[in-house]
């Protein structure tokens, strides 16, 4: 029975949609506790140990991460402790209280060379510090032996956030006349609300003891430049948007070329069908204005 909850990076995108989606569980008389680093620094597993005895919690949410993909490049230090060292501290607590741990991961974990959408048992292999230090946080939960969940998801966008793809969009299409987006890399969006909802089904009925993953994206297979494309459609710019590949717009950190998931697990083990990548979309892009 999960009665106290601590939610990490609370302040980022995937956090401001768990805030959002928490109303029917508050109701239900669970109590969110929700940090940042202002509040609780994970990378201090003493301010861990002392923030789960403090408030009783019994289950704690970590959507913290260095997410800046390039950035990782040259701060690969950085990067390792926020997505690994630390991952590795609420792993431990986790373990000492018996508590559950749902961490959010990501499709970089994998180097995106398969043909067929990605299964939660694929092996690891990935290309970019980013994916490296993301793979790493991964492996301290296992070691750990805490009761986990990890959710591996991939393009995350929601109306919040500064540095999503979606709001670039949007801003770039009322700013110019035509874009060039890149059209080699399929994948699916996730919409961070989507997302959201899914962890609290998630934190309400896993109750097994051991680790579990799963993998969650919105159902679909596209590439950057049709979700742009879409994105002009729906909001009715007159941008233009042409494809170019990857080798055309070159970025300091490889990015998979595939990241679709196989998402049977999910839906079978939530019991959930889940929206199509331009339904949740279209939400989005009329929440913005348009």
């Amino acid at each position: 029975m999960v009665h106290n909850v601590l939610v990490t990076g609370a302040n980022g995108q995937l956090g401001h949609c768990l805030q959002n989606a928490a109303a029917d569980y508050t109701a239900r008389g669970w109590q969110f506790f929700y940090t940042d680093v202002d509040t609780l620094d994970i990378t201090d597993i003493e301010q861990i140990r002392k923030a789960v005895e403090k408030n009783h919690i019994d289950l704690i949410i970590n959507t913290a991460a260095y997410t800046n993909v390039d950035q990782a490049e040259s701060d690969e230090a950085a990067a390792r402790t926020l997505n690994a060292t630390a991952v590795g501290h609420l792993a431990a607590v986790a373990k000492e209280k018996n508590l559950l741990l749902i961490h959010i991961s990501t499709d970089y974990v994998f180097d995106g060379k398969s043909t067929t959408p990605y299964k939660t048992d694929h092996p690891y292999h990935p290309v970019s510090v980013y994916g490296i230090t993301k793979a790493e946080g991964e492996k301290a939960i296992m070691e750990s032996g805490c009761r986990s969940v990890i959710v591996r998801t991939a393009w995350l966008y929601s109306e919040y956030g500064n540095h999503n793809f979606v709001k670039t969009m949007i801003r770039l299409g009322q700013e110019r006349n035509e874009l060039k987006v890149v059209n080699d890399k399929k994948g699916a969006p996730t919409y961070a609300p989507d997302l959201a909802k899914v962890l609290l089904m998630l934190a309400d009925k896993y109750d097994g003891q051991g680790l579990e993953i799963f993998h969650f994206a919105n159902e679909g297979e596209i590439t950057w430049f049709d979700l742009a494309t879409e994105i002009m459609r729906i909001a009715h710019f007159p941008c233009k948007v042409f494809p170019i590949t990857s080798d055309q717009y070159p970025s300091p950190a490889e990015r998979p070329d595939y990241s679709v998931f196989d998402l049977s697990k999910i839906k079978k083990y939530l019991g959930i069908s889940i929206p199509d990548w331009k339904e949740s979309l279209q939400k989005c892009v009329h929440n913005y204005g348009f």
